[in-house]
């Protein structure tokens, strides 16, 4: 494939990977400087400067990753994969909307269940046609997997 194109590609997969950064951002915005501040958060809850630098992070793996897969099979050959990839970015943005748009810790909770759940089957298709793209979201899994425990701690301290 011409530079020029994976380049093209690679910036897409950027542009979408923020546009639900975005929307997951105007949604949290609403909240977490009211409603958030007055929930009792468990020990463990991370200072609010460090959420910003660890998704910013995890957005930018996750477009590189999804594009390695693009760059291996292109959009035809990796369409599972992808189409994998897409779900967990709806339920990644539909968490933010229901934790801090709605203000519903109990649905999101089970939001980032399926979100993690998502994430694995994303790592899994991601490996079989690039282990490096199966590896970069190896973190996202983790933090969400952190950050599920910390929404459990959430509506067990707010119930």
């Amino acid at each position: 494939m011409g530079s020029l194109r994976s380049i093209s590609v690679l910036v897409l997969f950027v542009l979408i990977v923020l546009g639900v950064a975005a929307i997951g951002s105007v949604a949290t915005s609403r909240s977490v400087s009211t409603w958030y501040t007055e929930l009792r958060k468990p020990s463990f809850n991370p200072p609010s400067w460090l959420f910003g630098p660890v998704w910013t992070v995890l957005y930018l793996t996750m477009a590189v990753a999804a594009w390695l897969v693009w760059r291996r099979h292109g959009l035809a050959g990796a369409a599972l994969p992808l189409a994998i990839f897409a779900a967990q970015l709806i339920l990644n943005a539909g968490w933010s909307i229901l934790f801090f748009g709605l203000r519903h810790p109990g649905l999101a909770l089970a939001d980032i269940v399926a979100l993690w759940l998502a994430i694995l089957a994303t790592i899994i298709a991601f490996w079989r046609v690039s282990p490096l793209a199966g590896a970069l979201l190896l973190p996202y899994l983790a933090w969400v997997a952190f950050a599920c425990i910390l929404n459990w701690s959430i509506w067990s301290l707010n119930r």
